[in-house]
């Protein structure tokens, strides 16, 4: 019951936030990139073994994270670019974060961590790639439990129960599980004739052989890859 409330409270408080941005007019892709100047601040705060106060502010950063699609969403003023930029950004933001804590536990000199910071960001960078390029060639691709929201949160977490290490661990674990999670899924749902079909690839420079083209980036309007 008290969950319920407090929840209604938030929406309630997200939403006014939400129309008084869209009265004056604000546009979504700057409220975007003040999300990732202000990771740029948590990252700054995690780089000097802050980590309270840089969960603190990452918690800011998420906030203008959901901002910039409700203002777009309530202002009608969702576009293909506002979603690629979107996704665009949180990579950024992502990265900015790890950089924080690989600068961490270099200055203390934990070499462990900082090769265990450095498998975090194959998977958070991996799994968001898996996903596009696994829906240039089906449908979609969302398996997988380690998305961005849930790295978001644990960082979080992390920071603010002084328990980063574990959570680093819980990251490099299962964000790369969720990148092999979606090959394997990737390759089962292929039907078995195109699943290893042989392309020919004639580009500027040549005839080329690869696995498959290159292909074009799409996302319904408002849509994040993760």
């Amino acid at each position: 019951m008290i969950s319920h409330a407090i929840g209604r409270g938030g929406k309630f408080l997200l939403s006014l936030i939400v129309r008084g941005l869209t009265l004056f007019k604000i546009n979504p892709n700057i409220l975007t990139f003040t999300g990732v100047v202000i990771s740029f601040w948590a990252a700054w705060n995690l780089g000097h073994g802050r980590f309270t106060r840089g969960a603190l502010i990452i918690i800011l950063a998420g906030l203008f994270d959901m901002l910039d699609g409700e203002v777009a969403r309530v202002s009608r003023s969702e576009t293909r670019f506002g979603a690629f930029y979107d996704s665009v950004i949180d990579r950024y933001s992502d990265i900015i974060l790890l950089q924080g804590l690989m600068v961490w536990y270099a200055r203390q000199q934990r070499l462990g961590y900082v090769v265990l910071v450095g498998v975090v960001f194959m998977g958070a960078v991996m799994t968001s790639y898996a996903r596009a390029r696994a829906e240039s060639l089906i449908p979609t691709c969302k398996v997988g439990f380690m998305e961005r929201p849930e790295r978001i949160v644990l960082l979080i977490i992390g920071g603010l129960a002084d328990r980063m290490e574990a959570v680093l661990w819980i990251l490099a674990v299962l964000g790369n599980w969720t990148v092999m999670d979606r090959i394997y899924y990737t390759w089962k749902e292929l039907p078995k004739s195109v699943r290893n079909e042989t392309l020919l690839e004639t580009t500027a420079e040549g005839p080329h052989f690869g696995h498959t083209s290159k292909s074009t980036l799409s996302s319904a309007p408002g849509e994040t890859i993760h």
